[in-house]
């Protein structure tokens, strides 16, 4: 059965930040995810998993100023610097977290700009991320996300996202399948995780096409959860969605998974 972690930047909303730790274990949930710690001090979110018996499963590393619309930095030309200094940052909280999966976001790019360069400055972060990475056990993960939700973002699909990969060559590096950009992008959600799985390093959900609950839109998840077990898929399913109304009481299709 898929162990599901809450993306607590996402859901329960209804509560402080710190306070969705014990509503997420309240609810069943054993991980949470979100996307950034960096506004609190690691021993202050350490204490909340604790107190909540919650593994951390996966957080981003800083992506450059998400108030003025940055989304990643590892593709980004110039900024080299600046990644390095996220990855250490992001190693730092992760040493005292505790999670084993660590998201590189790639950046966005414009129709202007030299694709090619984008990349070969996407490939040297990644290579860099993963060496330092490597000593604690973390795993850095790349995610393709779909241009709806973020226009301009430097990685779109499945196949470009494990060719990076490939190319870079470190066992520690793989793609964060989020079915949800998937299913936007490309589709074919079944075929695609059975002939990745190998290079899947973690997964997240959401109905589509609005990010509400699993159980609401165009995706059949029930069977993609068998698919998981059938393929021996050992990671966190990462819940990121936007529930509908009140996160609890949107919760029906987790039951069976409690």
């Amino acid at each position: 059965m898929p162990r599901f972690a809450a993306n607590l930047s996402m859901m329960y909303n209804e509560h402080a930040f710190l306070d969705r730790f014990a509503a997420a274990a309240k609810d069943g949930f054993k991980g949470v995810e979100f996307l950034f710690p960096y506004a609190f001090p690691a021993a202050e979110i350490r204490a909340r998993l604790t107190a909540n018996g919650l593994t951390q499963a996966l957080f981003n590393m800083p992506p450059g100023n998400w108030d003025t619309g940055e989304r990643g930095l590892a593709s980004l030309p110039g900024r080299e610097d600046e990644f390095r200094r996220s990855l250490e940052t992001a190693l730092s909280y992760a040493r005292v977290l505790g999670n084993d999966r660590l998201h590189a976001m790639a950046g966005l790019i414009r129709p202007d700009q030299d694709r090619a360069r984008h990349r070969e400055t996407y490939l040297k972060n990644l290579a860099l991320a993963a060496k330092d990475a490597a000593g604690l056990g973390i795993t850095i993960v790349i995610e393709p996300i779909n241009t709806r939700d973020i226009p301009g973002f430097f990685l779109n699909r499945q196949d470009e996202a494990h060719a990076i990969c490939a190319e870079v060559g470190a066992p520690n590096l793989k793609v964060q399948m989020d079915f949800y950009h998937c299913q936007i992008v490309e589709g074919d959600l079944a075929m695609k995780l059975r002939q990745n799985i190998a290079g899947v390093g973690y997964i997240q959900i959401a109905g589509v096409p609005e990010r509400h609950e699993p159980d609401v839109g165009e995706i059949n998840y029930p069977y993609l959860f068998a698919l998981m077990d059938q393929l021996g898929y050992p990671g966190w399913v990462g819940c990121e969605y936007r529930p509908k109304a009140g996160t609890s009481e949107g919760l029906g299709w987790f039951a069976p998974y409690r």
